[in-house]
Formats: structure tokens, sequence, C-alpha cells
């Protein structure tokens, strides 16, 4: 059983910034890939940015190339993604998901067993 709690969301300004961190449980986090996504109201589900076991291997959303940054520590057992330059598009629940047996990126969210609760982050105009 793994489970993943994330962090770090709020209300910002756009143009702001905020850190979301998911911290994981179990000691087999870093061996596997690791994603966020996110859901605006009325929205489906959307891929944000994945990342592979190593770190090495990284994929983002067009929409927010250039402006997020995914990262892990595998020594914390911990995800983060860094929001940059965020914009009121990007307000949404935003869910770290572990990737189901294999160390790979995805874009794919079907290719995630486990997700996390989500928190909210909102970007003011």
């Amino acid at each position: 059983q793994v489970q993943l709690v994330e962090s770090g969301g709020g209300l910002v300004q756009a143009g702001g910034s905020l850190r979301l961190s998911c911290a994981a449980s179990g000691r087999t986090f870093s061996i596997y890939g690791m994603g966020w996504f996110r859901q605006a109201p009325g929205k489906e589900r959307e891929f944000v940015a994945t990342i592979s076991a190593s770190g090495g291997i990284t994929y983002y959303a067009d929409s927010v190339n250039g402006r997020f940054t995914i990262s892990r520590d595998n020594a914390k057992n911990t995800l983060y993604l860094q929001m940059n330059s965020l914009k009121p598009e990007d307000t949404a629940v935003y869910y770290c998901a572990k990737r189901e047996g294999d160390s790979r990126p995805s874009k794919d969210e079907l290719r995630y067993d486990y997700w996390g609760q989500g928190t909210q982050v909102t970007v003011s105009s």
C-alpha cells in the first residue's frame, strides 16, 4: 500500500509562484515513475508533468512547459512541482500519482495506480 499526500497549494496572484510537494509512504518510491495531474472545475483531469524514477527524464504539458518544473528527492520520498509565472487558467486541484509497476514517466493517467487526495491551487487575476 502506498500513500501520497500533497501539500503547498493555496491562493496566489497571477505571475506568482507556488511549490507543491507530494510525500510518499513506503520504501519503494525511488523505483517508480511519478506524475502530476490537475482538474479544474467542470473539466476533466489533465496531465501536467511526469518524471522517471531516477529523475533523469521529464515531460510536460504544453500549457506549463517553461513555467513548471517537476523534480523528486528519493532520499526524502518526496515529489515536487515548482510552479512559476502562474496564470488564472492554472487554477485547479493538483494531484500527484505513482506509476503502476514502471520506472518510466507517462502522460497517461491510466498508467498510474495510486493517487493523492489533491491540493487546491487558485490563481487570481
